[in-house]
Protein backbone atom coordinates (compact mmCIF):
# COMPACT_ATOMS: atom_id res chain seq x y z
CA UNK A 1 0.00 0.00 0.00
CA UNK A 2 1.32 3.42 -0.92
CA UNK A 3 2.34 5.04 2.36
CA UNK A 4 1.65 8.55 1.05
CA UNK A 5 -1.89 7.63 -0.03
CA UNK A 6 -2.50 5.88 3.28
CA UNK A 7 -1.36 8.98 5.17
CA UNK A 8 -3.55 11.18 3.00
CA UNK A 9 -6.54 8.90 3.64
CA UNK A 10 -5.94 9.14 7.40
CA UNK A 11 -5.88 12.94 7.20
CA UNK A 12 -9.10 13.02 5.17
CA UNK A 13 -10.76 10.59 7.57
CA UNK A 14 -9.75 12.77 10.52
CA UNK A 15 -11.17 15.84 8.78
CA UNK A 16 -14.56 14.20 8.20
CA UNK A 17 -14.66 12.68 11.67
CA UNK A 18 -14.19 16.24 12.87
CA UNK A 19 -17.30 17.29 10.94
CA UNK A 20 -19.23 14.27 12.21
CA UNK A 21 -18.31 14.85 15.86
CA UNK A 22 -18.42 18.64 15.89
CA UNK A 23 -20.05 20.37 18.84
CA UNK A 24 -19.77 23.85 17.35
CA UNK A 25 -22.98 25.83 16.77
CA UNK A 26 -24.43 25.27 13.32
CA UNK A 27 -23.47 27.58 10.49
CA UNK A 28 -27.12 28.30 9.71
CA UNK A 29 -26.61 30.57 6.67
CA UNK A 30 -24.38 28.00 4.94
CA UNK A 31 -26.70 25.10 5.73
CA UNK A 32 -29.83 26.96 4.61
CA UNK A 33 -28.23 28.15 1.36
CA UNK A 34 -27.12 24.62 0.41
CA UNK A 35 -30.42 22.97 1.33
CA UNK A 36 -32.37 25.68 -0.52
CA UNK A 37 -30.35 24.99 -3.67
CA UNK A 38 -30.93 21.26 -3.30
CA UNK A 39 -34.68 21.99 -3.11
CA UNK A 40 -34.46 24.01 -6.33
CA UNK A 41 -32.63 21.22 -8.12
CA UNK A 42 -35.50 18.79 -7.50
CA UNK A 43 -38.08 21.37 -8.62
CA UNK A 44 -39.27 22.81 -5.31
CA UNK A 45 -39.18 26.33 -3.93
CA UNK A 46 -36.73 26.93 -1.07
CA UNK A 47 -38.40 26.06 2.24
CA UNK A 48 -38.97 27.93 5.45
CA UNK A 49 -36.42 26.69 7.99
CA UNK A 50 -37.34 25.57 11.48
CA UNK A 51 -34.33 24.96 13.72
CA UNK A 52 -34.44 22.68 16.76
CA UNK A 53 -31.91 21.67 19.38
CA UNK A 54 -31.73 17.92 18.76
CA UNK A 55 -32.69 15.16 16.31
CA UNK A 56 -35.31 13.87 18.73
CA UNK A 57 -36.88 17.32 18.90
CA UNK A 58 -36.88 17.35 15.10
CA UNK A 59 -38.80 14.09 14.97
CA UNK A 60 -41.28 15.24 17.61
CA UNK A 61 -41.78 18.77 16.30
CA UNK A 62 -44.55 19.89 13.98
CA UNK A 63 -43.42 23.35 12.82
CA UNK A 64 -45.92 26.18 13.38
CA UNK A 65 -48.30 26.66 10.47
CA UNK A 66 -47.62 23.23 8.95
CA UNK A 67 -50.61 21.05 8.10
CA UNK A 68 -49.24 17.60 8.79
CA UNK A 69 -50.32 15.02 6.24
CA UNK A 70 -51.07 11.50 7.43
CA UNK A 71 -48.06 10.14 5.54
CA UNK A 72 -45.66 12.75 6.90
CA UNK A 73 -45.32 11.57 10.48
CA UNK A 74 -41.86 10.62 11.71
CA UNK A 75 -42.65 6.90 11.73
CA UNK A 76 -43.59 7.04 8.02
CA UNK A 77 -40.54 8.94 6.82
CA UNK A 78 -40.00 6.46 3.98
CA UNK A 79 -43.24 7.75 2.43
CA UNK A 80 -42.37 11.45 2.52
CA UNK A 81 -42.15 12.76 -1.06
CA UNK A 82 -39.09 15.01 -0.76
CA UNK A 83 -36.71 12.44 0.75
CA UNK A 84 -37.61 10.18 -2.18
CA UNK A 85 -36.67 12.97 -4.64
CA UNK A 86 -33.43 13.65 -2.79
CA UNK A 87 -32.51 9.97 -2.65
CA UNK A 88 -33.02 9.75 -6.42
CA UNK A 89 -30.81 12.81 -6.84
CA UNK A 90 -28.05 11.22 -4.74
CA UNK A 91 -28.33 7.93 -6.62
CA UNK A 92 -27.94 9.66 -9.98
CA UNK A 93 -24.98 11.69 -8.71
CA UNK A 94 -23.10 8.77 -7.14
CA UNK A 95 -23.70 6.58 -10.19
CA UNK A 96 -21.95 9.17 -12.36
CA UNK A 97 -19.16 9.63 -9.81
CA UNK A 98 -18.65 5.87 -9.61
CA UNK A 99 -18.27 5.62 -13.38
CA UNK A 100 -15.32 7.99 -13.21
CA UNK A 101 -13.76 6.52 -10.08
CA UNK A 102 -14.14 2.84 -10.91
CA UNK A 103 -13.13 3.30 -14.55
CA UNK A 104 -10.04 5.43 -13.96
CA UNK A 105 -9.00 4.72 -10.36
CA UNK A 106 -10.36 1.32 -9.20
CA UNK A 107 -7.62 0.64 -6.66
CA UNK A 108 -7.91 4.13 -5.16
CA UNK A 109 -11.70 3.77 -4.98
CA UNK A 110 -11.39 0.52 -3.03
CA UNK A 111 -8.73 2.00 -0.75
CA UNK A 112 -10.79 5.07 0.12
CA UNK A 113 -13.78 2.82 0.72
CA UNK A 114 -11.74 0.89 3.26
CA UNK A 115 -9.87 3.77 4.91
CA UNK A 116 -12.43 6.58 4.75
CA UNK A 117 -15.97 5.53 3.88
CA UNK A 118 -16.28 2.43 6.08
CA UNK A 119 -14.75 4.01 9.23
CA UNK A 120 -16.90 7.14 8.87
CA UNK A 121 -20.05 5.01 8.46
CA UNK A 122 -19.14 2.88 11.48
CA UNK A 123 -18.36 5.99 13.53
CA UNK A 124 -21.71 7.54 12.62
CA UNK A 125 -23.53 4.39 13.72
CA UNK A 126 -21.47 4.25 16.90
CA UNK A 127 -22.03 7.87 17.92
CA UNK A 128 -24.73 10.32 16.78
CA UNK A 129 -27.08 7.67 15.40
CA UNK A 130 -27.52 6.30 18.91
CA UNK A 131 -29.69 9.26 19.89
CA UNK A 132 -32.22 8.19 17.28
CA UNK A 133 -33.16 5.22 19.41
CA UNK A 134 -33.75 7.40 22.47
CA UNK A 135 -37.22 8.56 21.45
CA UNK A 136 -40.47 6.69 21.79
CA UNK A 137 -43.53 6.15 19.68
CA UNK A 138 -43.35 8.20 16.49
CA UNK A 139 -40.09 9.85 17.55
CA UNK A 140 -37.93 7.14 16.04
CA UNK A 141 -35.77 7.07 12.99
CA UNK A 142 -34.36 3.89 11.51
CA UNK A 143 -30.59 4.02 11.25
CA UNK A 144 -30.70 1.66 8.29
CA UNK A 145 -33.41 3.66 6.52
CA UNK A 146 -32.87 5.42 3.18
CA UNK A 147 -32.95 8.95 4.59
CA UNK A 148 -30.38 8.14 7.24
CA UNK A 149 -28.16 6.79 4.44
CA UNK A 150 -28.62 10.07 2.57
CA UNK A 151 -27.59 12.12 5.61
CA UNK A 152 -24.68 9.88 6.58
CA UNK A 153 -21.36 11.67 6.14
CA UNK A 154 -19.63 8.56 4.80
CA UNK A 155 -20.62 8.83 1.14
CA UNK A 156 -19.75 12.54 0.91
CA UNK A 157 -16.43 11.83 2.61
CA UNK A 158 -15.67 9.01 0.17
CA UNK A 159 -16.08 11.05 -2.99
CA UNK A 160 -14.41 14.09 -1.49
CA UNK A 161 -11.44 11.88 -0.58
CA UNK A 162 -11.21 10.60 -4.15
CA UNK A 163 -11.30 14.17 -5.45
CA UNK A 164 -8.56 15.23 -3.05
CA UNK A 165 -6.48 12.28 -4.20
CA UNK A 166 -6.66 13.28 -7.85
CA UNK A 167 -9.92 11.93 -9.28
CA UNK A 168 -11.39 14.58 -11.61
CA UNK A 169 -15.16 15.04 -11.76
CA UNK A 170 -17.20 17.23 -14.07
CA UNK A 171 -17.96 20.78 -12.89
CA UNK A 172 -21.65 20.06 -12.18
CA UNK A 173 -20.72 16.89 -10.29
CA UNK A 174 -18.33 18.88 -8.12
CA UNK A 175 -21.05 21.44 -7.44
CA UNK A 176 -23.54 18.75 -6.40
CA UNK A 177 -20.98 17.02 -4.22
CA UNK A 178 -20.21 20.31 -2.47
CA UNK A 179 -23.89 21.07 -1.96
CA UNK A 180 -24.49 17.76 -0.22
CA UNK A 181 -21.29 18.06 1.80
CA UNK A 182 -22.17 21.53 3.12
CA UNK A 183 -24.88 20.43 5.61
CA UNK A 184 -22.52 17.73 6.90
CA UNK A 185 -19.98 20.45 7.60
CA UNK A 186 -22.51 22.99 8.86
CA UNK A 187 -25.30 21.44 10.94
CA UNK A 188 -26.97 18.31 12.26
CA UNK A 189 -29.52 16.18 10.44
CA UNK A 190 -32.39 17.75 8.49
CA UNK A 191 -35.88 16.62 7.54
CA UNK A 192 -37.41 18.08 4.36
CA UNK A 193 -41.10 18.72 3.75
CA UNK A 194 -42.53 20.65 0.84
CA UNK A 195 -42.74 24.08 2.47
CA UNK A 196 -40.65 23.70 5.60
CA UNK A 197 -37.38 22.00 6.51
CA UNK A 198 -36.65 21.06 10.12
CA UNK A 199 -32.94 21.19 10.89
CA UNK A 200 -31.20 19.97 14.03
CA UNK A 201 -28.37 21.69 15.80
CA UNK A 202 -25.28 19.71 16.65
CA UNK A 203 -24.74 18.19 20.09
CA UNK A 204 -23.14 20.35 22.75
CA UNK A 205 -21.11 17.49 24.19
CA UNK A 206 -19.78 14.21 22.78
CA UNK A 207 -17.32 11.71 24.27
CA UNK A 208 -15.81 8.92 22.22
CA UNK A 209 -13.08 6.33 22.15
CA UNK A 210 -11.14 4.89 19.23
CA UNK A 211 -12.02 1.24 18.80
CA UNK A 212 -10.98 0.14 15.30
CA UNK A 213 -7.79 -0.25 13.34
CA UNK A 214 -8.89 2.41 10.84
CA UNK A 215 -9.61 5.12 13.40
CA UNK A 216 -13.34 4.56 13.83
CA UNK A 217 -14.82 5.83 17.09
CA UNK A 218 -17.76 4.99 19.31
CA UNK A 219 -19.50 6.62 22.26
CA UNK A 220 -18.00 5.99 25.67
CA UNK A 221 -17.96 7.91 28.92
CA UNK A 222 -17.57 6.41 32.40
CA UNK A 223 -18.77 9.43 34.39
CA UNK A 224 -21.79 10.98 32.65
CA UNK A 225 -23.68 11.18 29.36
CA UNK A 226 -21.52 10.43 26.35
CA UNK A 227 -23.72 12.50 24.04
CA UNK A 228 -25.79 15.54 25.02
CA UNK A 229 -27.86 18.12 23.16
CA UNK A 230 -28.78 21.58 24.34
CA UNK A 231 -32.42 20.62 25.05
CA UNK A 232 -31.40 17.87 27.48
CA UNK A 233 -31.60 14.83 25.19
CA UNK A 234 -28.65 12.63 26.01
CA UNK A 235 -27.24 9.15 25.62
CA UNK A 236 -25.19 7.22 28.14
CA UNK A 237 -22.81 4.71 26.58
CA UNK A 238 -20.27 2.19 27.77
CA UNK A 239 -17.70 1.25 25.12
CA UNK A 240 -20.18 1.79 22.30
CA UNK A 241 -23.24 0.21 23.95
CA UNK A 242 -26.14 2.52 24.77
CA UNK A 243 -27.16 1.97 28.39
CA UNK A 244 -29.60 3.44 30.93
CA UNK A 245 -28.11 6.25 33.00
CA UNK A 246 -27.97 4.10 36.16
CA UNK A 247 -25.30 1.89 34.56
CA UNK A 248 -22.93 4.88 34.49
CA UNK A 249 -24.16 6.90 37.45
CA UNK A 250 -25.15 4.29 40.05
CA UNK A 251 -24.61 0.64 39.12
CA UNK A 252 -25.44 -1.83 41.88
CA UNK A 253 -25.92 -5.55 42.31
CA UNK A 254 -29.69 -5.37 42.81
CA UNK A 255 -30.30 -3.41 39.61
CA UNK A 256 -28.03 -5.75 37.69
CA UNK A 257 -29.98 -8.74 38.99
CA UNK A 258 -33.25 -7.19 37.79
CA UNK A 259 -31.90 -6.20 34.36
CA UNK A 260 -33.17 -8.44 31.57
CA UNK A 261 -30.92 -7.08 28.79
CA UNK A 262 -27.72 -9.15 28.74
CA UNK A 263 -25.61 -6.37 27.17
CA UNK A 264 -26.79 -3.75 29.66
CA UNK A 265 -26.09 -6.17 32.50
CA UNK A 266 -22.60 -6.85 31.16
CA UNK A 267 -21.85 -3.11 30.90
CA UNK A 268 -23.02 -2.46 34.45
CA UNK A 269 -20.83 -5.27 35.77
CA UNK A 270 -17.85 -3.94 33.82
CA UNK A 271 -18.50 -0.46 35.23
CA UNK A 272 -18.30 -1.88 38.76
CA UNK A 273 -15.47 -4.23 37.80
CA UNK A 274 -15.86 -8.00 37.65
CA UNK A 275 -13.82 -8.57 40.78
CA UNK A 276 -15.82 -6.09 42.86
CA UNK A 277 -19.11 -7.33 41.39
CA UNK A 278 -18.31 -10.94 42.33
CA UNK A 279 -17.46 -9.85 45.88
CA UNK A 280 -20.57 -7.66 46.25
CA UNK A 281 -22.88 -10.26 44.77
CA UNK A 282 -21.37 -12.99 46.96
CA UNK A 283 -20.90 -15.40 44.09
CA UNK A 284 -19.61 -18.80 45.14
CA UNK A 285 -16.27 -19.87 43.68
CA UNK A 286 -16.66 -23.25 41.99
CA UNK A 287 -13.12 -23.86 40.72
CA UNK A 288 -9.95 -22.22 39.40
CA UNK A 289 -7.39 -23.32 36.82
CA UNK A 290 -4.43 -21.86 34.90
CA UNK A 291 -5.56 -20.54 31.52
CA UNK A 292 -3.81 -22.63 28.85
CA UNK A 293 -4.89 -20.16 26.17
CA UNK A 294 -3.38 -17.22 28.07
CA UNK A 295 -0.21 -18.30 29.95
CA UNK A 296 0.26 -16.60 33.30
CA UNK A 297 -3.47 -15.92 33.78
CA UNK A 298 -6.08 -17.79 35.75
CA UNK A 299 -9.60 -18.92 34.91
CA UNK A 300 -12.14 -18.68 37.74
CA UNK A 301 -15.59 -20.25 37.61
CA UNK A 302 -18.41 -18.92 39.81
CA UNK A 303 -22.05 -19.74 40.46
CA UNK A 304 -24.16 -16.91 39.02
CA UNK A 305 -27.74 -18.08 39.33
CA UNK A 306 -29.74 -21.26 38.90
CA UNK A 307 -28.33 -23.37 36.03
CA UNK A 308 -25.87 -20.59 35.08
CA UNK A 309 -22.25 -19.94 35.94
CA UNK A 310 -19.83 -17.18 35.09
CA UNK A 311 -16.28 -17.70 33.88
CA UNK A 312 -13.90 -14.90 34.86
CA UNK A 313 -10.96 -14.63 32.46
CA UNK A 314 -8.23 -12.18 31.47
CA UNK A 315 -8.14 -10.82 27.93
CA UNK A 316 -5.35 -12.31 25.84
CA UNK A 317 -4.41 -8.94 24.32
CA UNK A 318 -3.71 -5.61 25.97
CA UNK A 319 -6.06 -2.66 25.82
CA UNK A 320 -4.95 0.68 24.36
CA UNK A 321 -3.92 1.79 27.86
CA UNK A 322 -1.58 -1.22 28.19
CA UNK A 323 -3.72 -3.17 30.68
CA UNK A 324 -5.34 -6.55 30.26
CA UNK A 325 -9.06 -6.44 30.86
CA UNK A 326 -10.79 -9.00 33.06
CA UNK A 327 -14.16 -10.07 31.72
CA UNK A 328 -16.88 -12.54 32.58
CA UNK A 329 -18.70 -14.95 30.29
CA UNK A 330 -21.86 -16.77 31.25
CA UNK A 331 -21.70 -20.54 30.69
CA UNK A 332 -24.11 -23.41 31.38
CA UNK A 333 -24.34 -24.48 35.01
CA UNK A 334 -23.26 -28.01 34.12
CA UNK A 335 -19.61 -26.93 33.86
CA UNK A 336 -17.41 -27.63 36.89
CA UNK A 337 -14.09 -27.28 35.05
CA UNK A 338 -13.01 -23.71 34.11
CA UNK A 339 -10.93 -24.99 31.18
CA UNK A 340 -13.88 -26.91 29.74
CA UNK A 341 -16.05 -23.81 30.23
CA UNK A 342 -13.47 -21.65 28.43
CA UNK A 343 -13.35 -24.13 25.56
CA UNK A 344 -17.14 -24.07 25.30
CA UNK A 345 -17.09 -20.28 24.74
CA UNK A 346 -14.91 -20.90 21.64
CA UNK A 347 -16.89 -23.91 20.42
CA UNK A 348 -14.08 -26.23 21.54
CA UNK A 349 -13.74 -29.05 23.99
CA UNK A 350 -11.67 -28.54 27.11
CA UNK A 351 -8.92 -30.71 25.65
CA UNK A 352 -8.87 -28.71 22.40
CA UNK A 353 -8.72 -25.43 24.32
CA UNK A 354 -5.86 -26.76 26.44
CA UNK A 355 -3.76 -27.20 23.29
CA UNK A 356 -4.15 -23.57 22.20
CA UNK A 357 -0.87 -21.70 22.00
CA UNK A 358 -2.42 -18.38 22.92
CA UNK A 359 -5.82 -16.76 22.48
CA UNK A 360 -6.44 -13.09 21.70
Amino acid sequence: MNVLVQREAAEIRAEWLGHLLSTAPADRPAAEAAISELYRLIGFEPPRFHWVASPIAALETVPPGLRLRAAETADRLAEWPLPLHFRRQISELTTRLDVTAVRDHPALDRLMGQLVRAPIAASGNGTLAMVLGSGSGSARFRRNGPWYSALCASWSAHYAALRTSGVEYAREQNRMLDLWATPVRSCGWWWPREHVCVVSERPVEIHTEVWGDEGQVRLHRPDGPALRFADGWDVHAWHGTKVPSWVIDDPDVERIARETNIEVRRCAIEKIGWGDYIDRAGLRLVATAPDPGNPGSELRLYDLRERTRVLLAVNGSTERDGHRRRYGLTVPGAFDDPVAAAGWTYGLSGDQYSRLVRRT
